[in-house]
């Protein structure tokens, strides 16, 4: 019987909990699963692939569809630095002169927006009804987000996914337990004013994010850039 390699196990912290899971690096079965995902370009399919990776690699108990699309992001780019390492190539172009430039990022750099600085997810909508928000599980984009209509119809799906639970007078409504279609409608019941502050909280929710700065090789412009979500990573 041939051997069997071991791999090391390291530590890193959920970022929606901060608690302490045990992971090991992602071996090249798991990576196939990856590449192939990436080659079809299709959301879904890399979604998939990222999480069927995670829930092979963390050896702590863990439940994957309560964890929130910054914590599923932020722990598979950790997982990634420490199985192909922690430098990655990019090709952003110049701002100025759309040059496309090689540039190296550190993933041990990359960070969770928003994370000390949460507000408070209570939004008082009339005298009567409030409702509290939660931050969006990788489970809700897959059945909410995922080949929507118009861009409207997303984001009152994601809005719907967000709110966890609503108060109207001294009844308490967890939405997890009403059917999707009544939240759906309670939503676009709201009007325009109460719409936007539930959007205003939504988008201040953490996100994974990493400050890409380089010169242009070619017109020597200093560029700076944002990279946030998943997808910017692995462009």
């Amino acid at each position: 019987m041939l051997p069997k390699m071991v791999t090391p196990k390291y530590d890193m912290i959920v970022p929606s909990t901060g608690k302490s899971i045990t992971y090991r690096p992602y071996v090249v079965k798991e990576e196939k699963l990856l590449l192939i995902a990436m080659e079809s370009q299709d959301e879904k399919q890399i979604e998939n692939a990222v999480m069927n990776i995670i829930e092979e690699c963390i050896e702590s108990p863990l439940d994957i569809n309560t964890l929130t699309n910054f914590d599923v992001e932020f722990m598979f780019v950790t997982l990634r630095a420490k199985s192909v390492g922690e430098g990655i190539k990019l090709s952003p172009n110049c701002a100025s002169c759309e040059e496309t430039n090689e540039v190296k990022l550190d993933l041990d750099e990359v960070t969770v927006k928003n994370l000390k600085d949460q507000t408070d997810t209570m939004i008082k909508l009339t005298d009567d009804i409030s409702v509290e928000l939660q931050w969006p599980t990788m489970k809700h984009r897959h059945i909410d987000l995922v080949d929507e209509a118009s861009e409207t119809e997303t984001i009152i799906n994601m809005m719907a996914s967000t709110i966890g639970t609503i108060y109207s007078g001294e009844e308490i409504y967890v939405t997890a337990d009403v059917p999707k279609k009544e939240v759906k409608e309670f939503v676009e019941s709201l009007s325009n004013e109460q719409f936007n502050q539930v959007v205003d909280v939504m988008a201040k929710a953490p996100y994974l994010s990493y400050d890409l700065n380089f010169d242009c090789k070619k017109c020597g412009e200093s560029n700076s850039i944002e990279l946030n979500g998943l997808s910017d990573f692995f462009q």
